[in-house]
């Protein structure tokens, strides 16, 4: 057999397709993964500001958006969070438990790609080749043809873990849908996921002037709801509210925000014009905002009664404050698309994979896993997840 012949090559050297590497040699596989990078695992590095948020300790099929939404429920199942998690202990890697469940590793990034690479090398079966850019596939009767920009090879086994669309001078791009519909496989359409959002209104100055504020918020949309926090920018929203948003957001749509949303505003408001009648709105709302942040609220919500003392306004005027507070609407003229954001909506259409192995119902021996599939998580560990599932489920098999 020629020496540029392999039982499975995988494209992609990223989350999933370490993952599937590692598994697949430990079954004792001849593996090839090939990146077209310089490196490999860049967007793992990065991710969570350089501290990898690696799983989460509750992760459900809810926390996933896929046309079929029962697709993940068998990959999720057999190699679960506690897996993930029980490997990082094993390599003594430190790691803490942030809001909401997410897992961050402590000392950085670098640590969680060193695993999975260690668990590729002990192997001694996978063979790791970076700067090699999928040029083509052909698939003859015993074996797929892989073209790159370092050479030709061959497999029986072709795993495209080749990610999706999102932040592309990390190595985002779309060759795995192309080889998709190469092979006769719908591709859902595609936009960026978990991004900010932009706007071009009177609001853009709002978000401008305040860029830098955090605060906690519910964003309001028909299909989801978020309690988390949001931040200002110079462009727009961002933070984890408005990121989560933007996976169910379309161009066009607005949402709500509620601003204080632990408390019943126009209970707070009522009270107080009893207590405190002589006090001014923004002095109240300084208790729970920074001032830069109470002036902008003012100017939206409440600017002709700035300067009137809360004892002479009535009750149904504070509780049009408090629905503005708590139902205020925004209308994003757009995200920032594909350039900042950490995954990609929409993909392979996941009717046509097997949830079991990933391999296709449609060619023998081809197999998708990770962000190439119409499978996209929430923010908090969810995306890697999904990465390390898949990965193995197909590691397992090809």
């Amino acid at each position: 057999m020629s020496a540029n012949f392999f039982d499975v090559i995988v494209i992609g050297a990223g989350a999933a397709g370490l993952m599937c590497a590692a598994q697949a040699g430990k079954r004792g596989r001849k593996v090839l993964l090939l990146e077209k990078a310089n490196k490999v695992g860049k967007k793992i590095l990065m991710s969570g500001g350089g501290k990898c948020n690696f799983t989460n300790l509750s992760v459900e099929p809810e926390n996933f958006i896929c046309h079929n939404p029962h697709f993940v429920i068998s990959a999720l199942s057999r190699y679960t969070n506690w897996d993930f998690i029980g490997m990082v202990g094993d390599y003594h890697i430190r790691y803490e438990e942030r809001d909401l469940g997410k897992l961050f590793s402590l000392d950085g990034a670098k640590y969680i790609l060193d695993m999975l690479l260690d668990q590729c090398a002990k192997t001694n079966r996978v063979d790791i080749r970076c700067n090699a850019e999928l040029i083509s596939v052909e698939k003859s009767a015993d074996y797929f043809q892989i073209q790159t920009h370092i050479g030709q090879f061959q497999c029986e086994s072709l795993v495209m873990a080749s990610g999706g669309l999102s932040i592309p001078t990390l190595g985002g791009s779309g060759i795995g849908y192309q080889i998709a519909k190469q092979f006769g496989h719908e591709v859902y359409p595609t936009r960026a996921g978990l991004v900010p959002f932009t706007f071009s209104d009177g609001f853009k100055d709002t978000t401008a002037k305040l860029s830098g504020n955090a605060i906690d918020v519910i964003l309001n949309h028909d299909l989801a709801s978020f309690n988390e926090a949001m931040l200002f920018t110079h462009r727009g929203l961002s933070g984890p509210a408005s990121l989560q948003l933007s996976n169910y957001w379309e161009i066009g749509q607005s949402f709500e925000i509620n601003f204080l949303p632990k408390i019943n505003i126009a209970d707070v408001l009522i009270t107080k014009k009893q207590q405190q009648p002589k006090i001014l709105l923004r002095t109240l709302f300084n208790e729970y905002f920074p001032k830069s942040v109470v002036l902008e609220l003012q100017h939206w919500i409440w600017a002709k009664y700035a300067e009137i003392q809360i004892g002479q306004l009535s009750d149904a005027i504070l509780q049009e404050i408090a629905k503005g507070l708590s139902q205020f609407t925004v209308k994003p003229s757009g995200t920032e698309g594909y350039r900042t954001a950490e995954v990609t909506l929409g993909g392979v259409n996941t009717d046509e994979i097997s949830s079991k192995t990933m391999q296709s119902k449609k060619q023998q021996g081809l197999y998708f896993i990770g962000e190439v599939l119409d499978v996209t998580g929430w923010l908090g560990g969810y995306n890697f997840q999904w990465a390390w599932s898949s990965g193995f489920a197909a590691g397992e098999v090809v």
